[in-house]
């Protein structure tokens, strides 16, 4: 059961899907039944999974013999209705377009011409309307929506279409950017369909999964598959997601991914595709994210993290060793953010943290969710490793500022995160005392995306660039033309000279690599 609390009213949200009272089921119990009348060898042994105690004591994909196939019809003549299409009409201000090089050179007649093409011309800003199509599912009998927050990202109106064909005009509640996920509510007073999370299933690889949704605007489209990797690190992402191989399409985005049990254990988010369709590899945001973030978006119409303030990366076996570790454990701390509770509380740069309130640090990332689940003002003990000592700082969880990326610090500007995946900035006396550089060349590495070109050649946040082919580089912009040089010569790749605590080394990065693609 789901409770959310909203004006000061609870409302509980049970699952509809009931086995005592589906007669969907019937049909399948009774098979099962029969096949084990006949046989009476049908053996379960075993304890009974999570989802069984908590919810419905026989799935509705039952075996019905021994051998026999799996269907899953009545499984998805329960859940369907509550599964909609989203309809998104966008209108979106973009940037005044830039004059084109060499124009003024070209003949008054053409010159005229290519102005009358060039939208927004004039320095004015240009609009841009379009329609784009997604998936979502009703978590409340009231006409509560969760889908993508990139399916409705610029909406100027949004339409819920039913399974039965029914439309209705939708209104945004709240949208979170860094899980990806948004609520919506149904303009009517209407009792409507639903289904649940299940927030404490342990999905294990090899359990079978269903996917609803709308791919290419093909409503009712179901597909199964099984749960082939937890725990899936995609791009700079602060969350893990379920890996399925249920097929998920363009337009499946925001639908619901269920268990066998009518349960919703994931919601659909991106894809990996070299061509923009399926290859058998899809992502889910696990419930126990979901279910999280979608409760404070009723409730408050945005996300409260808490906020730490470091700039953190991952722990190799070469950092390990450096400070006497024997594990591949916790986060190294490559920055401390200006003003922030970690500076307050006495971090350091080169700090390791172990633990959190006396849990494990896995990496950067499993330190991003811990912090981010804690309470604003929590007085958080972290276990720390300095100089080959152990200590405790105690820190108070601010709020995070809603313009910060994953490892704390603030989000660039597309333009300042290059096609590699870093954000570069300029080296402090600071960062080259800790690095070691004592000549005045070079530019700091402040975030790098994982998953990211720069990430795959092992270059992390808090490391130097000292060069760039043979471009020495003393500022970002200098990066950015030593790439374009490269490319005009015709190069496929360019050598990277990094500076990093253990000393300097080359790497080279691909100019023609491509990227996963995202729905």
């Amino acid at each position: 059961m789901l409770t959310y609390e909203a004006a000061g009213k609870k409302k509980d949200i049970t699952m509809k899907t009931s086995l005592s009272h589906s007669t969907a089921l019937f049909p399948a119990i009774s098979r099962l039944s029969l096949a084990i009348g006949v046989a009476s060898a049908l053996v379960f042994a075993g304890p009974a999974p999570a989802a069984l105690a908590q919810s419905k004591p026989v799935p509705y994909a039952a075996v019905l013999a021994k051998g026999a196939p799996v269907s899953f019809a009545d499984l998805i003549e329960e859940i369907s209705p509550a599964v909609v299409s989203i309809n998104v009409e966008t209108h979106e201000e973009l940037p005044a377009s830039q004059v084109p090089e060499g124009l003024d050179q070209l003949p008054e007649q053409f010159r005229d011409f290519f102005r009358r093409q060039q939208p927004g011309r004039n320095g004015q800003p240009r609009a841009r309307d379009g329609r784009s199509l997604g998936s979502g599912f009703l978590i409340s009998r009231d006409g509560h929506v969760v889908t993508n927050n990139h399916v409705i990202e610029h909406a100027s109106k949004i339409t819920v279409s039913m399974q039965d064909g029914r439309e209705f005009d939708a209104e945004l509640i709240g949208r979170d950017k860094l899980t990806d996920l948004a609520v919506l509510k149904i303009k009517d007073d209407k009792k409507f369909p639903f289904v649940s999370f299940a927030e404490n299933i342990n999905l294990r690889v090899g359990d079978w999964v269903v996917a609803v949704g709308n791919p290419y605007g093909l409503g009712g489209t179901a597909t199964a598959g099984i749960v082939s990797a937890t725990g899936r690190e995609i791009g700079n992402g602060a969350y893990d997601f379920i890996q399925i191989d249920a097929s998920i399409n363009r337009g499946n985005s925001g639908g619901p991914t269920f268990d066998l049990y009518g349960n919703v254990v994931g919601v659909n988010s991106q894809i990996l595709s070299p061509t923009g369709g399926n290859i058998g590899i899809g992502f889910a945001i696990p419930a126990r994210v979901a279910s999280k973030v979608t409760r404070e978006l009723i409730e408050n119409g945005s996300v409260t993290r808490g906020y730490l303030g470091v700039n953190i990366q991952s722990i190799d076996r070469d950092l390990a060793d450096s400070v006497g570790l024997k594990e591949r454990e916790g986060a190294l701390v490559a920055r401390v953010i200006d003003d922030s509770p970690a500076q307050k509380a006495g971090f350091k740069t080169g700090d390791i943290i172990l633990r959190l309130d006396g849990k494990p640090v896995e990496d950067s990332r499993d330190l991003t969710r811990q912090v981010g689940e804690l309470f604003v003002g929590h007085k958080a003990k972290f276990q720390i490793l300095r100089d080959g000592k152990r200590r405790t700082l105690t820190v108070t969880i601010g709020k995070r500022p809603n313009d910060l990326g994953v490892t704390g610090t603030p989000d660039a500007s597309p333009s300042e995160v290059n096609e590699f995946g870093m954000e570069l900035g300029s080296l402090s006396s600071d960062d080259r005392e800790r690095l070691g550089i004592e000549s005045n060349r070079g530019i700091l590495v402040e975030r790098v995306e994982t998953g990211g070109i720069a990430f795959k050649k092992g270059i992390r946040a808090g490391n130097a660039l000292l060069a760039a082919g043979s471009v020495d580089l003393n500022s970002p912009e200098d990066f950015e033309r030593a790439v374009l040089a490269a490319r005009k010569a015709g190069r496929k790749a360019i050598r990277i000279l990094v500076q990093n605590r253990g000393g300097q080394l080359f790497t080279a990065l691909r100019l023609d690599e491509k990227k996963a693609d995202e729905e």
